[in-house]
């Protein structure tokens, strides 16, 4: 006479594990560290909070994130910045399944990738308005101050658009003007403060040498140059990644021009 009941309670029981176990699915990344106002919407962020995927992280003024996924890439989060992960899954006995699709939508970052790129460099894309970025087991910073700008640490990064697709190295910089103009290479001397000043404050922050990058990488990434790869209509991640898994390591730039 009871069964009602205690089906009930199962019912209960079994719903609560079901979010429960789908919120862990979803969720993406840690905030490994933080300081002054950072925001998942209009929530405050606390360090140790779990971030799930199609969350959008802003910070305030003065203000910094560091997130560690569970691939153990790293994301750092300059101050008046938007940044959403819009799509990342990782299982590590399902690398087919892997995805890591970010959407820098203005301020900058600095990324460090993990397991889903050393597994598939083609899984990654980090897009910002009207391009996006293919990378090759990478340290790299991204700043949108139009145009946007990269300086790459270690590994390479290719930008793609409607002129084509440029692969730059470790140390490389350069500028894309339009979104029909092919990256090309700029001196340092051409980055604008504020990107060097973002470049700057990235590099130095405590924590993410231990959050996922190599000890010989760190100092390659603190000294390395800019480059800047501006808002552009891209033709694909795929076409930057696979021009640099065939590009020469050697070389720290690489173009392909489209007809």
């Amino acid at each position: 006479m009871h069964q009602p009941g205690i089906l009930r309670t199962l019912g209960c029981v079994v719903i609560a594990f079901s979010t429960a176990f789908a919120a862990a699915v979803q969720a993406a990344a840690n905030v490994q560290s933080l300081r002054g106002n950072v925001q998942v919407g209009t929530q405050q962020v606390s360090v140790n909070d779990r971030i799930t995927t199609g969350a959008a992280i802003t910070t305030g003024a003065g203000s910094q994130a560091v997130l560690k996924f569970d691939d153990g890439q790293v994301v750092v989060l300059d101050e008046n910045t938007t940044f959403r992960i819009t799509d990342f899954r990782y299982r590590q006995e399902e690398p087919r399944s892997d995805r890591s699709v970010f959407d820098l939508l203005r301020g900058a970052l600095r990324v460090i990738t993990g397991t889903v790129v050393s597994r598939n460099v083609a899984a990654f894309q980090l897009r910002v308005p009207q391009a996006t970025i293919g990378v090759r087991g990478t340290d790299f910073m991204v700043a949108i101050v139009n145009p946007a700008i990269i300086s790459v640490g270690t590994g390479a990064v290719g930008v793609s658009n409607s002129g084509g697709t440029t692969v730059f190295g470790a140390g490389s910089f350069g500028s894309v003007a339009s979104s029909g103009a092919l990256a090309v290479s700029i001196p340092a001397s051409a980055v604008p403060p504020a990107a060097s000043a973002a470049f700057s404050s990235m590099s130095s922050v405590a924590g993410v040498v231990a959050g996922g990058m190599a000890p010989g990488a760190a100092a390659t990434a603190t000294g390395a140059a800019s480059m800047a790869v501006p808002i552009v209509v891209l033709v694909g991640a795929v076409v930057a990644a696979g021009v640099i898994a065939a590009g020469n390591e050697d070389s720290n730039t690489a173009v392909t021009h489209n007809p």
